[in-house]
Parts: C-alpha cells; sequence; structure tokens
C-alpha cells in the first residue's frame, strides 16, 4: 500500500489567491490587539521619548535643532524594526502550527502567500506611517522642510523592506526566540552604519563600502532629503528606489527559501 504525498504547491502567481491571503491576514491582525497595538502605538510613544530628550537642547543658528534632524530619520528607522519583529514572528507562526503546510497542499504558491503576506503587512505599515509622521508633525512639532506626505512615503517603503526582510528571516527560523535573534544580524548593523550615528563620509572606508550596500541607508538619506529640500529630490526618489528594490529582492529570496514546516 502505497503512501499519498501532499501534492506540491504551484509556483504560479495567482492575483485571486494572492488577495486572499491578504485578506485572511487582515482579518487576523484585526483580532490581535497587541500586535496592532505596537504596530501603530509603539513608534509614536518611542518618538515621544526622543522628544523629551532632544526637544529642549540647543542648535546652531541656521540648523536643524537634534529632534528634527534626528527623529526625522527614526520616522524610517521605527517601522524598520517593527515590522521586521511583527512580520518575521506571525510567519513562524504559520509554519509551527503546521497552517503554512496545509495551506501549500492547495493552489496557493509560495509567491501568493508571501505576497498576500507583504501586501496585509504593507498596508499596516501604510496606516501606521500615517499615524507616526501625524503624531511627529503635531504634537511634537517635527520641522519638515519637505512634504509630509514625501516623508509618509519614505516610512512606508522602509515599513516595506521591514516586512520583506522579516519574512526572509523568518524561513531560517524554528522559534519565535530564534526569529527575534535575527534582529542584532539584519537590523542593528544597518541602523548602526546608515549615518545616524555618525555621518558616513567619517567612517573608515571599509565601513563605509558596507554601508554602500544597505538599503537602510538609502532610506535615512532619502529622508534628510526631505528634511532640508522643499522639494523632491532625485537623490530622495533614487533613495526610495533602492530601499523598494531591495525588499522586492528580500521577497524573491523569501519565497526561494521557505519551508513548509518547522523540523
Amino acid at each position: 500500500m502505497t503512501t499519498a504525498t501532499p501534492t506540491r504547491a504551484p509556483s504560479r502567481l495567482s492575483p485571486r489567491l494572492t488577495a486572499a491571503t491578504t485578506s485572511r491576514v487582515l482579518r487576523q491582525l484585526r483580532h490581535d490587539h497587541r500586535t496592532i497595538a505596537m504596530m501603530l502605538v509603539l513608534p509614536s510613544l518611542l518618538l515621544g521619548l526622543l522628544h523629551l530628550l532632544w526637544a529642549d537642547l540647543p542648535s546652531a543658528p541656521g540648523q536643524p535643532g537634534t529632534f528634527d534632524r534626528v527623529g526625522l530619520a527614526m520616522l524610517g528607522v521605527f517601522p524598520f524594526v517593527v515590522m521586521f519583529l511583527v512580520t518575521s514572528i506571525a510567519m513562524l507562526r504559520e509554519r509551527t502550527s503546521g497552517t503554512l503546510e496545509r495551506l501549500l497542499t492547495t493552489p496557493l504558491s509560495r509567491l501568493d502567500l508571501l505576497l498576500g503576506y507583504g501586501l496585509a503587512f504593507g498596508l499596516a505599515a501604510g496606516l501606521q506611517a500615517v499615524v507616526t509622521v501625524t503624531v511627529a508633525t503635531t504634537l511634537y512639532d517635527l520641522d519638515v522642510a519637505g512634504s509630509v506626505w514625501l516623508v509618509v512615503l519614505v516610512a512606508v517603503a522602509d515599513a516595506a523592506l521591514g516586512v520583506a526582510l522579516g519574512l526572509l528571516a523568518s524561513a531560517f527560523a524554528r522559534s519565535e526566540f530564534q526569529a527575534v535573534q535575527f534582529m542584532p544580524v539584519i537590523v542593528l548593523p544597518q541602523f548602526f552604519l546608515c549615518g545616524l550615528l555618525v555621518p558616513r563620509e567619517q567612517m573608515a572606508g571599509w565601513l563605509q563600502a558596507i554601508s554602500d550596500v544597505l538599503p537602510l541607508t538609502y532610506a535615512v538619506e532619502a529622508l534628510q532629503e526631505v528634511g532640508r529640500s522643499p522639494e523632491a529630490t532625485g537623490r530622495m526618489w533614487a533613495g526610495v528606489g533602492i530601499v523598494a528594490g531591495a525588499a522586492l529582492l528580500a521577497l524573491a529570496l523569501a519565497a526561494a527559501t521557505l519551508r513548509r514546516r518547522t523540523s
């Protein structure tokens, strides 16, 4: 007697199945109040802490204050970090619970699954960016030379990068603890070398070379351009394009490495 094996999920993309996955993930998020609070409230609270620390620090004449300079860049960093954590753990739960294995025996392909997750968390990231930027520019009086909507655009792109890298990291983790352990590997080096703590031109040559290939670098540069220029610049659009391209690449790698279950 032979044992039936699960049907292999097709590799062809189906917009209908992608949309169904997006809807399913959004319904799950709607009932997860702690995750919603983490995505929508935590970045604003952390930004408020920075405002309390730096709002009253003196600045040079004609130069932006410390909070205006650093707080603007953090509008890209916070969504990136939060969405990385939320997405990596959410996808890992799908795998460890057996849900992912059951889904991939249906006509749903890996690309459908990951795009659905990416779209669902991308919509959440967009809402997160709008809330955080609105709080920062109204309640915390963050001064931005350019359009606030350009800040939202960069923040959404950065959050989407966090989603894609979170999906990629979840493919290699076997537990939620391991998923969190990927944060120092993937997130912290980008934060240290993005030019926020030390200007990139002051870094050692080999550190600057590493910084050149890290996508968070270009997100911070794009936000800095918005902070000092009243109009959108080519450098800002180039930064957004690089971040978006890195997110798509991470999503493709996640689709190629995703396992059905955790062994």
